[in-house]
């Protein structure tokens, strides 16, 4: 289980390795271009929030940290289907994401 550590203050976002590594890849095209977006997610270990929004922008520091040292296989399909729904709707909704393998 990766994480993902976002604005240095909140705790990490728990996300499978391979989902990950695919969310790098379309978080870093969109920040690259200087585009932010919102980012929804069930936590893994949900408290009191049962969904989550962010909102990711160049500014904001940003970490991913993988549990392994290799890197996970990367499909470019499920990026091209992460790319066209995040910029139809604004959103990179992570629920159907998580379960990547």
């Amino acid at each position: 289980m990766g994480r993902l550590r976002y604005d240095g203050t909140s705790d990490p976002i728990l996300i499978e390795d391979v989902t990950l590594a695919h969310l790098k890849i379309v978080i870093a095209t969109k920040l690259r271009r200087q585009e932010s977006f919102m980012m929804t997610w069930r936590p893994v270990n949900s408290g009191e929030d049962q969904r989550a929004t962010v909102w990711i922008h160049p500014a904001i520091p940003l970490q991913f940290g993988f549990d392994s040292a290799e890197n996970p296989p990367v499909d470019a399909r499920v990026i091209a289907e992460m790319m066209q729904a995040l910029n139809a709707s604004g959103e990179l909704i992570l629920d159907h994401l998580i379960t990547l393998r």
